[in-house]
């Protein structure tokens, strides 16, 4: 008997082919999410109709006149429908410039503070020093100008620390030394308040983040640090083992991955590019918020070095127009001025969106951010006084000068 609702099938007469079911019999594949671009990647039977309604041979008589003739299979069917919500990208993350993470507790922020001003300590303390006397003279001003230069402040930084000093003491009509380092600490957070800005992930899906910076500064642990932040607050992070260079690299990535329990690309022995390219494709595909572009280590003055370093980033555009999002720097706090040229360098290669600065609790020459305020204004996303995960934090220019010369 024929389906319900279907009128009776004509009888078959002479040896016709019997009609295959045609592309018409079935509902088109569901296209592909628009925001995700995803495509058969996800969703695998969207991308061909199946095998059984493309690959039907014509019958070549016609089945018993006392039985209907089969209706086209619609097997088919349902796990097209099943599946194309698979193809559907996963919705950007309600997001989370780093700087709205859940707010830290009280005790969470002090236990920060405590290991800023430790980490601090040896840049701070020649510094306050200064004001120990019960004066306020040019003797005063000279040692504290002596005291910034030798923490790496650089000299237009430091003369224009000074002049804004001496206008607030005027100002204030300040006596006591000890309130002249109270003014000295806005000065400094008023020089280097355009370095603080929020790291913001969700504008771009995914958001591709390129990471530079010399050997030994500390550019694949905080790739593992920064992935830790972005995998607690949901963001599904890729990584792209990029330097191919420098020995143990990419095992040393593939280590924060495996700690983070996220997915990395890499290639042993292969073209950086060609692994930037793989990853943000990758990225894509998978819908990931974040890729993260581990790029190898290098020096400024090695021009060919630092031309692989561009090629990187066009060859990253290629893989997606708008990419990369961010290009982050990161340099150690320990190197002082020899920092600031690499700000410079790198740029005006790779045209820079942040820093994140290291290793500060390492060094006396902490000052370089006031430098580097003064002559390269470039965002600090980040800075670090120490090897734990909870010694990388964002930068806050207020709490960075009262840590210094408290």
């Amino acid at each position: 008997m024929p389906p319900a609702g279907q009128a009776p099938a004509a009888p078959v007469t002479q040896s016709a082919p019997l009609p295959t079911p045609s592309a018409t019999t079935l509902p088109p594949p569901a296209p592909p999410a628009a925001s995700g671009g995803l495509g058969w990647l996800r969703n695998p039977f969207a991308a061909k109709p199946p095998a059984p309604a493309t690959k039907a041979a014509p019958v070549a008589a016609p089945p018993p006149a006392e039985l209907p003739v089969p209706a086209p299979v619609s097997t088919p069917v349902s796990p097209m429908v099943a599946a194309a919500p698979i193809a559907v990208a996963v919705p950007p993350l309600p997001l989370a410039p780093m700087a709205t993470e859940p707010p830290p507790t009280p005790a969470e922020r002090k236990g920060w503070l405590d290991r800023l001003k430790a980490g601090l300590r040896k840049t701070g303390s020649s510094i306050a020093t200064v004001f120990t006397g019960t004066q306020i003279d040019d003797a005063l001003y000279e040692e504290l100008e002596e005291a910034l230069l030798m923490a790496d402040t650089g000299v237009k930084a430091t003369q224009h620390l000074l002049e804004d000093l001496k206008r607030r003491v005027k100002d204030s009509k300040t006596t006591d030394p000890a309130a002249v380092k109270g003014l000295l600490a806005d000065a400094l957070a008023d020089l280097l308040r355009p370095l603080e800005k929020a790291l913001v992930i969700g504008e771009h899906q995914p958001t591709v983040i390129m990471v530079a910076g010399v050997n030994g500064a500390g550019k694949t642990t905080s790739i593992g640090k920064l992935t830790k932040h972005l995998a607690s607050e949901g963001a599904s992070v890729l990584l792209a083992a990029a330097d191919t260079f420098r020995a143990a690299a990419r095992e040393q990535l593939g280590v924060w991955a495996d700690r983070n329990t996220v997915e990395i690309v890499s290639q042993e022995g292969g073209d950086p590019a060609a692994v930037s390219f793989d990853a943000v494709t990758a990225g894509k595909a998978r819908g990931k918020d974040v890729v993260l572009v581990d790029t190898a280590g290098r020096l400024p003055t090695q021009l060919h070095l630092m031309e692989e370093l561009k090629k990187i980033r066009r060859v990253v555009t290629k893989a997606d127009a708008t990419a990369p999002h961010e290009v982050l720097l990161v340099i150690d706090g320990n190197t002082g001025q020899n920092a600031l040229a690499q700000v410079r360098s790198f740029d005006d290669a790779l045209q820079l969106t942040g820093l994140v600065v290291t290793k500060l609790d390492g060094t006396a020459k902490g000052g370089v951010l006031a430098a580097i305020a003064q002559e390269r204004p470039i965002p600090v996303y980040f800075i670090g006084v120490g090897e734990k995960l909870e010694d990388l934090e964002t930068f806050n220019a207020r709490e960075f000068a009262q840590a210094l010369l408290t």
